[in-house]
């Protein structure tokens, strides 16, 4: 389910994408050759990947299902209108909190944000743009949508929360930039090799 959608998601939207990577590698590149600061893969595959999350939710927000249109101001509404369990459940529900997941974790890396009033202001802003945007392109404004998102949100902040507190507690070789970049590589390399179809995960 989760590599369909991101190969129907990548279909579209990998010219924008390519074009962006090369263009932040290259300025990353030229940025340490003429720097004294220190070269750090981990981060910088944390920012690419960043970048990538970013550019594709842009792609998803913007770009599919132009022609559903329409305002829906009351909340929970649409989101017990799809039985649990249904796939419209896991698109419309599921699927809107899994969205920002993403941004609450890498919000939070990116401003050390402490509390979850920040990541919730923060969150709920972000989902309004969307909406907003969204329904001036012609597609749906929802405020069930808002309320995922933001939950989302909340629920990447906690798991960066909870990694954050782990890794304090580790030792110090596995707090290591070495130790962290042979990790990112490999998580990278599981995640490449899944999607071209040479490994697979009975859950995804």
């Amino acid at each position: 389910m989760v590599k369909g959608a991101l190969y129907e998601l990548l279909s579209t939207s990998w010219p924008t994408l390519v074009i962006f990577m090369v263009i932040l590698i290259l300025l990353r590149i030229f940025y340490y050759r003429n720097s004294s600061h220190k070269f750090i893969l981990h981060e910088e595959i944390f920012l690419l990947v960043f970048v990538a999350y970013i550019l594709l939710l842009f792609e998803l927000v913007t770009s599919r299902d132009v022609s559903i249109s329409g305002t829906n101001l009351v909340p929970f509404k649409e989101m017990f209108r799809y039985p649990i369990g249904s796939s419209n459940f896991y698109r419309q529900v599921i699927g809107n909190i899994v969205l920002f997941i993403p941004f609450g974790f890498f919000a939070s890396y990116y401003t050390k944000i402490k509390n979850t009033g920040s990541i919730t202001l923060m969150s709920l802003l972000v989902s309004l743009t969307i909406e907003l945007v969204q329904r001036r392109i012609g597609r749906s404004f929802d405020i069930d949508d808002i309320i995922l998102n933001v939950l989302g949100g909340i629920l990447g902040f906690f798991i960066y929360v909870g990694l954050d507190a782990i890794g304090k507690r580790l030792p110090s070789f596995f707090r290591s930039d070495k130790f962290l970049s042979l990790i990112s590589i490999v998580i990278l390399a599981l995640v490449v090799l899944y999607l071209m179809g040479m490994i697979n995960f009975g859950w995804l």
